[in-house]
C-alpha cells in the first residue's frame, strides 16, 4: 500500500509528519533513487527504496516512548552542531529516537522521547491542543489583576496567547522582596511563551520546570533520569 513519505518517515521513527514534510522540502530525500521534494508524494515501503540523508528508512516494528527528566543547560535536539550536551547522551537506546517537541536550553522537566511519529504528531500540532503543565518561580509576587489577565490571554510579540491557566502555589523570601512560584498551563507551543507570558505581566521567570503532558505527570523520576512510559502513560499524553 502507497502512503505519502512523510508518514513513511514519521512511522520510522526519523521524526513528527511535521519535520517529515521539512525534511521533504529541503531535498535531503530520495524515493527509488531520485530526490523528492513534493509533499504529496507517496511510496511503498514493501517494495520501494527511502533515503534519508543517503541512507535507508525502514518502519520500525516495535514503537518506544521515553520520558526523560530533562536537566538545564541541555538542548532538545539530536545532534547539535556546536558540540553542546543534546537529550539523546542521556538516553541510550539502539532504537532511533527523537523528542517530542522541545524545552529550551534552561527549563528542565518532563520531555518525551519516541520512534512513533503519528504519536509525536498528535502532541506537538496545535489542533489537538495538548495541554503542558509548568512550575515557575518569578521575581517579585503577581497581583490578582495580572493573573486574571494572565488568565485571559496576552499580546506577546503582536499577537495575543490563548487563554492559560495559572495558580500562585506560594510567595518565597528573596532578601528584602518576595519571589512567587506559579503552577501555569498552556496548549500552545508558542516559543519561549511561558517566560513571555510572565516577562508581560511584569515578572522575569527565575526558573522553569516541565511537571505534566496532556494526563501524564513527571512524578518522582529523579533529574537527568529516565525510563519507558507504560501503555496507559502513552495515552494519558493525549488526554488534554
Amino acid at each position: 500500500m502507497e502512503i505519502r513519505l512523510q508518514k513513511w518517515l514519521a512511522s520510522a521513527g526519523v521524526a513528527s509528519r511535521r519535520k517529515a514534510e521539512e525534511l521533504i522540502l529541503a531535498g535531503r530525500v530520495e524515493l527509488n533513487g531520485k530526490t523528492v521534494q513534493e509533499l504529496g508524494a507517496k511510496g511503498n515501503p514493501a517494495r520501494d527504496t527511502l533515503l534519508l540523508d543517503g541512507k535507508p528508512v525502514k518502519i520500525s516494528e516495535e514503537k518506544v516512548y521515553i520520558m526523560l527528566h530533562k536537566p538545564e543547560g541541555v538542548v532538545t535536539t539530536v545532534t547539535d552542531p556546536f558540540g553542546r550536551e543534546t537529550v539523546m547522551d542521556y538516553v541510550p537506546s539502539a532504537t532511533r529516537l527523537f523528542p517530542v517537541g522541545r524545552l529550551d536550553a534552561d527549563t528542565s522537566g518532563l520531555l518525551l522521547l519516541t520512534n512513533d511519529g503519528e504519536w509525536a504528531q498528535k502532541l506537538t500540532h496545535p489542533k489537538f491542543e495538548t495541554q503542558k503543565t509548568y512550575v515557575a518561580v518569578v521575581n517579585g509576587v503577581p497581583t490578582d489583576v495580572s493573573l486574571r489577565n494572565f488568565r485571559r490571554g496576552l499580546v506577546v510579540d503582536g499577537k495575543k496567547t490563548a487563554p492559560a491557566m495559572v495558580k500562585l502555589l506560594e510567595k518565597q523570601k528573596a532578601g528584602k522582596a518576595q519571589n512567587a512560584k506559579l503552577l501555569i498551563t498552556i496548549h500552545e507551543g508558542r516559543n519561549h511563551q511561558v517566560r513571555n507570558m510572565c516577562e508581560a505581566i511584569g515578572h522575569k521567570v527565575l526558573t522553569l520546570k516541565r511537571v505534566a503532558v496532556g494526563g501524564l505527570e513527571l512524578g518522582n523520576i529523579a533529574k537527568c533520569k529516565w525510563r519507558k512510559l507504560t501503555p496507559k502513560e502513552v495515552r494519558a499524553c493525549l488526554e488534554r
